[in-house]
């Protein structure tokens, strides 16, 4: 496993990262915590330097489960968490990154993570109440104090990473980027390249789609957020299928699977791009990380690109509500 930079300020984690939401958030059933324990250990026994979490999955029990997995591998690993959000009696509860909120946050997960310094603190959803000034002024404090190594943003827009950047360097950026989803491909993206900020996509697999392991019979668990989500009805995957048609003819081609096409896709298109795949079973881990194994010509990329843009994807990729939380 080769290390990837992120942003210019000295962050450096392995091309592939954990996305670790799923253990314990949004995609019920979880596992036995033990079983996620031995699934991160081994992520780092595979080369994996760099996992991703958060305060609000769970809530907290994430931060908790990481804390505890990873604490053998102190100073070896990179582990990123995020703030932003109200959290209040066990829910969600709104955006808020008031400084005095952000520094809670930051004392808490530095607790719950058992480390000295949080390596990457993203704000993970724009507050339109704070100016992002103001929360990169404070990100900055705590960068001072050490209790924080770098900055970053999730879902932010152009206007506002400009803004933060100016403020206090933005190291990476954390949003939704796959073969079925290039919506920041238009403004987001070279605002990021310009600046020379990193690129963490989530669900650089389609929240499982792209694996080709989900068809129209599927039944979603109970707090499996996809069983709400437009892009995941009936009618929808039956037309996106479509996609999973195009990875399996370059996955034959390659010798691969649609999952490594799909990532090595993202992995291609810039070498400051660190995909987060999450997942709870050790076959699918090593499956993600044998991505970095996939190589396209140039030839090879752009057709892969045109196939699979003249795919029409069909619904949302979150429901109204939480899509218009993003601020994008």
């Amino acid at each position: 496993m080769k290390n990837r930079k992120l942003g210019t300020q000295g962050l450096e984690v392995s091309e592939v990262g954990l996305g670790c939401m799923g253990m314990t958030f949004g995609y019920a059933p979880f596992p036995p915590k033990e079983d996620s324990i031995k699934l991160l250990q081994k992520a780092v026994e595979e080369g994996v330097t760099f996992f991703d979490t958060a305060e609000v999955y769970g809530p907290f029990n994430n931060e908790e489960l990481l804390g505890d997995a990873l604490k053998p591998f102190k100073g070896k690993v990179t582990i990123a968490t995020k703030f932003g959000f109200n959290i209040i009696d066990g829910k969600m509860q709104g955006v808020n990154s008031r400084p005095e909120n952000i520094r809670k946050v930051a004392e808490a997960s530095l607790r719950r993570l058992q480390v000295d310094e949080i390596d990457l603190f993203y704000q993970h959803r724009v507050d339109p109440n704070v100016p992002i000034k103001e929360v990169a002024g404070t990100v900055k404090d705590l960068i001072k104090e050490g209790k924080v190594k770098y900055f970053g943003l999730s879902e932010a827009g152009a206007n506002t990473i400009r803004k933060a950047h100016a403020e206090q360097p933005v190291s990476a950026l954390q949003s939704e980027y796959s073969l079925w989803f290039r919506r920041h491909e238009n403004e987001i993206i070279p605002t990021i390249r310009e600046l020379k900020i990193g690129l963490v996509p989530y669900s650089p697999l389609g929240k499982g789609f792209l694996t080709g392991t989900i068809d129209e019979s599927r039944k979603f668990e109970p707090g499996d957020i996809r069983g709400i989500t437009p892009r995941f009805q009936e009618e929808s995957i039956k037309a996106n299928k479509a996609l999973l048609a195009v990875l399996e003819e370059f996955a034959a081609k390659k010798g691969a699977t649609k999952a490594q096409i799909a990532l090595a896709w993202v992995l291609a298109q810039h070498p400051m791009i660190v995909p987060i795949p999450g997942t709870t079973k050790t076959h699918r881990l090593k499956e993600n990380l044998g991505a970095v194994e996939v190589q396209f010509t140039s030839e090879e990329l752009r057709e892969l690109t045109t196939a699979s843009e003249e795919i029409k994807i069909v619904g949302e990729r979150y429901p109204e509500a939480a899509e218009k939380a993003t601020g994008l």
